[in-house]
């Protein structure tokens, strides 16, 4: 696939998911009658079967990133270039702002309004750091040893970080950005998101050692040709 063919898929995909996690969130909030159980558990379901919908159509293209730090921990993992880490990063920030408009559009909502939903302490920088090393971990790791159920260990593994992270799992750097253009229960407050951002790159960053040193045993004879990983999914 050509760069711009997969910075496409990045963007539309990223637009996608946004709009499937910010349109189920204003949804679940205005249907649940303030039970905020009931309406994490919507948003939680909607967002994980999203993007598994959207890895399975995106992945052949572009490997289906949606997230900066995929992208990030796939090139030092070396399954792509690291020259292309900045316009897949660009293509997933720009999709994921079209999303949040596509999903004000949908409920009528102003296209873009700075958020006023303060997310910040220590307890929430951690849960992100967690969320987001889980994220990587699962994603690497399953490509590592189970490449074809990938897209369905990842989803997993968001619906249920929806549930055990204090934070409700952003673990997306585009994701967190672009949720401050959002003045909706799915917000974030702008001067909130370094502290998230930082968390999630710190999470990516371990995952990344600890999972490369995990399937990096010591060779116990000479390695064959390098083969290099197509893609994450």
């Amino acid at each position: 696939m050509t760069l711009a063919r997969r910075l496409a898929a990045e963007g539309l995909g990223t637009a996608l998911l946004l709009a499937v996690v910010v349109g189920s969130a204003i949804m679940a909030d205005r249907l649940a009658g303030g039970n905020a159980a009931i309406a994490l558990f919507a948003n939680s379901v909607a967002s994980a079967a999203g993007l598994l919908a959207l890895i399975l159509a995106f992945g052949a293209i572009s490997g289906a990133h949606f997230n900066p730090v995929v992208t990030l921990s796939e090139a030092w993992q070396g399954g792509m270039e690291w020259s292309d880490t900045l316009p897949y990063a660009a293509a997933q920030v720009f999709g994921a702002f079209a999303g949040i408009a596509a999903a004000h559009a949908m409920f009528g909502e102003p296209l873009f309004a700075m958020a006023t939903h303060s997310r910040t302490g220590t307890a929430l920088w951690w849960s992100e750091f967690m969320a987001t090393f889980g994220l990587i971990f699962v994603t690497s790791g399953c490509a590592r040893s189970r490449p074809s159920l990938t897209p369905f260990a990842v989803a997993a593994y968001i619906a249920s970080a929806y549930w055990f992270t204090a934070s409700s799992s952003f673990a997306n750097p585009a994701l967190t950005l672009a949720r401050a253009a959002t003045d909706t229960v799915a917000g974030i407050r702008f001067a909130d998101v370094p502290g998230y951002v930082a968390a999630q790159l710190l999470g990516a960053m371990a995952a990344t050692v600890l999972v490369t040193w995990l399937h990096s045993p010591a060779k116990l004879r000479e390695p064959g040709p390098d083969v290099r990983r197509a893609s994450t999914y």
